[in-house]
């Protein structure tokens, strides 16, 4: 039983080990996106919709 209580102990320390390494990560500024916003213009645009244009005549 004293074995159970052990591991728990242990997997509670490595996932809020874990757990600050990930928010640490994100404060920091590990994961901004700084290559996206620069090519987004090289993407096609969304097809727009003609029907709404053509049911308002």
């Amino acid at each position: 039983m004293s074995v159970i209580v052990l591991l728990i102990a242990v997997s509670v320390l490595v996932a809020g080990g874990f757990l600050i390494a990930f928010l640490w990560s994100v404060k920091s500024g590990q994961m901004d996106d700084d290559y996206t916003p620069s090519i987004r213009m090289l993407f096609d645009d969304e097809v727009k919709d003609t029907n709404h244009r053509q049911n308002k005549k």
